[in-house]
C-alpha cells in the first residue's frame, strides 16, 4: 500500500503541483486549504507525512504546526514545512509563541521555500517517509 501524503495549502496552483510531483512517485495524497481542515483530516485519516503551508486563512500553518508537535497523539506526526515565508522567519514565530506561554516546539525535519523544485520535493519526501 503506498504511503499517504496531506498537502495543506491555500493556493490551487501548489496543491496541484505537490500532488503531481507526490503522485509521480507513487504517494496517494489528500489535500487541505487551512489549517483547520488540514487538522481534522490528519486526525481522521492518519497520514504518513503533512507537507504545510504557513501562511493560509482561518488557522496558519505556524499554528497547526504547533498543534501537532504539542499534543501527545499527534507529535509524531511527520511534517515537511513548505513556504513562502523564510525559515528563520518561521522559526522567530515560534519561539514567539512559546514565550507567550506555549510549549517549546522542535524544528521541523525539512524545511523548504517556494518555489519548489520538483525533484527536490521528491527527494524530501523519500528522505522522510521512504
Amino acid at each position: 500500500m503506498s504511503k499517504k501524503v496531506l498537502v495543506v495549502d491555500d493556493d490551487p496552483d501548489v496543491i496541484t503541483f505537490n500532488v503531481s510531483v507526490l503522485e509521480e512517485n507513487g504517494y496517494s495524497t489528500l489535500t487541505a486549504r487551512n489549517g483547520e481542515e488540514g487538522l481534522k483530516k490528519i486526525k481522521e485519516e492518519k497520514p504518513d507525512l503533512v507537507i504545510l503551508d504557513v501562511l493560509m486563512p482561518k488557522q496558519s500553518g505556524i499554528r497547526l504546526y504547533r498543534e501537532l508537535k504539542t499534543d501527545k497523539a499527534l507529535e509524531s506526526t511527520r511534517v515537511i514545512i513548505l513556504s513562502g515565508i523564510a525559515k528563520k522567519t518561521f522559526l522567530r514565530s515560534q519561539k514567539a509563541l512559546t514565550e507567550f506561554g506555549g510549549g517549546s516546539v522542535p524544528e521541523p525535519e525539512i524545511y523548504l521555500e517556494k518555489p519548489v523544485e520538483a525533484e527536490e520535493l521528491a527527494q524530501a519526501v523519500k528522505s522522510i517517509i521512504g
